[in-house]
């Protein structure tokens, strides 16, 4: 694992941790294996919340983690852009959904969930049409 640093955004890390592996010969061969080692990964941090174990859970959904950023590489997308270009969106789209609440006459307690998601489909709509 020489040349990967740990300064490193941990998807980026985890990414080039997984790429060393697998160059070495370290790697599935097919998509679906890294996909159910997802879903059993998935099952695991279910578990854990369930008994309660908050040390427990936060070990398996950094497993949770690792094994969608295999399932990413197994598919060539870089995680660490795909998590940024989301980060992104959300950033714009709530933008506009705390513009529409500023706007109006009321504060954001008094809006309810189903009120400020229509605000959101809004934003997703005007980002559609590429005026957002």
């Amino acid at each position: 694992m020489d040349g990967v640093s740990k300064g490193l955004p941990a998807l980026l890390r985890a990414y080039k941790t997984q790429s060393k592996a697998a160059n070495a010969g370290f790697d599935w061969s097919d998509k679906k294996d890294v996909w159910n080692k997802v879903k059993d990964e998935l099952g695991e941090l279910q578990e854990a919340l369930e008994k309660g174990d908050s040390k427990a859970a936060e070990s398996e959904l950094g497993n949770v983690l690792f094994a969608l950023v295999n399932y990413a590489r197994h598919n060539k997308i870089e995680p660490e852009t795909a998590l940024n270009g989301v980060n992104n969106c959300f950033t714009r789209r709530f933008g506009y959904v705390e513009q529409k609440v500023n706007e109006s006459s009321r504060e954001w307690k008094d809006f309810t969930l189903a009120e400020l998601d229509k605000f959101w489909d809004a934003a997703k709509a005007k980002e559609r049409g590429g005026t957002l």
